[in-house]
């Protein structure tokens, strides 16, 4: 891609457009109350999937952009488990009695901070508030450096079917920058221990745009992961914000790649990718074809939500810990992201929630192209308008943007459908921010 093109459309501010309206169009108005209300709306027999947030970390990585805390002790993480329990409670509460439950996801943070035993509990307790159906997936966040034989027994008895396991690089240097270092013979001594175990969906997330990064270093990263054989890659571009994550202001600006040599590594990484076999899905991820993400995507029910890419097709998220997004009918959730605002919420009885958005029919329409734009690197503008009631012609007319990136060959437009050309799936981000109107501020009539 030329230079000028990178620099031009890489804007490093963009949202990543994983939902709609984005996190910083949330509200106080939206709260606890308005939460009680869509919560008690919620259809009884629709699935439902649950995201539960653990703050907590043994090593903080440098790079890491998630609010998380440092803790190598277990009264912290006890304490925070006493609270998620009491909101599970208030949740169960507003909700139709034991809505079925598809998905289950531990994010974090490192969610295998709990205690095995306390793990267990924690998962009877969901259990007994929702219906999980037989082929409810549940998946975690694993950091491998910190799993113990005992926990991944816990995880198989639980019936953690995906573990998504961080490994970000292998290069020694690159690690030793980003203060999480991590050898190819314990990532691969926890993914053989895993599969032993039954959790044979094994995810790896993997950052080019770090210091002292060089395409050498991510190939050889990638080749290392890929002798592995995990089912899909997650390949993020790390996103330098320092005036926002203190932690990172740890970190050698001046080993920092630049734009070009961003977009170089991650070409490379892909190229090494599909070259083994895998399939690209949207933006930055990666699955092997017989992998639920890959048929989702060749199915055209690919969908993003505020995780990534997945195969979920629940409208429904709700969002447990501090921190997490829900995604109801009427609009988006998201609980306090301080643990003592969160424990304060709980422990008077109310939901969590500080803020949220309620979705107008614009906002769905939308949320519905960027989504298509994200996941399928097309969308045909008439037809989802004529879904959602609207007409296309004033919408495509709002959208400025989509004209200079036609001159600029980023899209082809043809009648109504946008084409992102896959040289520039890259800079899908520039094409879908052509559809935020808060962006733009200019909604269509």
């Amino acid at each position: 891609m030329q230079t000028s093109l990178l620099n031009k459309y890489c804007d490093a501010r963009l949202p990543w457009y994983t939902i709609y309206p984005t996190v910083r169009d949330f509200s106080a108005m939206v709260g606890a109350k308005t939460c009680e209300t869509w919560l008690r709306r919620l259809p009884p027999d629709e699935p439902v999937s649950l995201y539960i947030h653990v703050p907590f970390c043994r090593s903080i990585c440098w790079y890491c952009g998630f609010p998380t805390s440092l803790t190598r002790s277990e009264r912290p993480v006890r304490k925070y488990l006493a609270a998620l329990r009491e909101e599970i409670g208030l949740v169960a509460k507003q909700v139709p009695s034991a809505l079925p439950v598809s998905d289950v996801h531990f994010g974090g943070g490192t969610p295998t901070t709990i205690a095995p035993r306390d793990f267990l509990a924690l998962m009877e307790l969901l259990r007994h508030c929702f219906a999980f159906k037989k082929s409810a997936t549940i998946a975690i966040e694993i950091d491998p450096r910190g799993v113990t034989p005992e926990m991944v027994e816990t995880l198989q008895a639980a019936g953690v079917s995906r573990a998504s396991i961080g490994v970000q690089s292998f290069d020694p240097v690159v690690q030793r920058s980003v203060n999480r270092v991590q050898s190819e013979v314990l990532t691969a001594s926890v993914v053989e221990t895993l599969r032993q175990h039954g959790i044979n969906r094994i995810n790896f997330d993997l950052l080019f745009g770090l210091p002292h990064q060089t395409v050498r270093s991510c190939v050889d990263t990638t080749r290392t992961a890929l002798a592995m054989r995990p089912d899909r890659l997650a390949v993020f571009g790390y996103a330098h914000v320092p005036s926002y994550m203190k932690r990172q202001r740890q970190l050698d600006e001046t080993a920092l790649p630049d734009n070009i040599a961003r977009a170089e590594q991650a070409a490379a990484i892909a190229n090494t990718l599909v070259s083994a076999g895998y399939r690209q899905v949207g933006l930055d991820h990666f699955a092997l074809p017989n992998d639920e993400l890959a048929l989702a995507q060749k199915a055209g029910r690919l969908r993003r939500n505020s995780l990534g890419y997945s195969a979920d097709t629940t409208k429904t998220v709700i969002g447990l810990g501090p921190y997490a997004i829900g995604r109801l009918r009427e609009g988006y959730v998201q609980n306090e992201i301080a643990t003592t605002s969160y424990y304060e919420h709980v422990r008077a009885g109310r939901l969590a929630t500080s803020k949220g958005y309620c979705l107008s029919a614009e906002d769905r329409l939308r949320a519905a192209i960027i989504e298509r734009l994200m996941c399928d690197l097309h969308a045909d503008i008439p037809a989802i308008c004529a879904a959602h009631g609207f007409d296309s012609i004033p919408l495509l007319k709002s959208a400025g943007r989509l004209g200079m990136l036609a001159k600029d060959g980023i899209v082809d437009i043809e009648k109504g459908l946008i084409r992102v050309k896959q040289e520039h799936r890259f800079v899908v981000r520039a094409v879908a921010a052509a559809f935020d109107t808060y962006l733009d501020r200019t909604p269509i009539s």
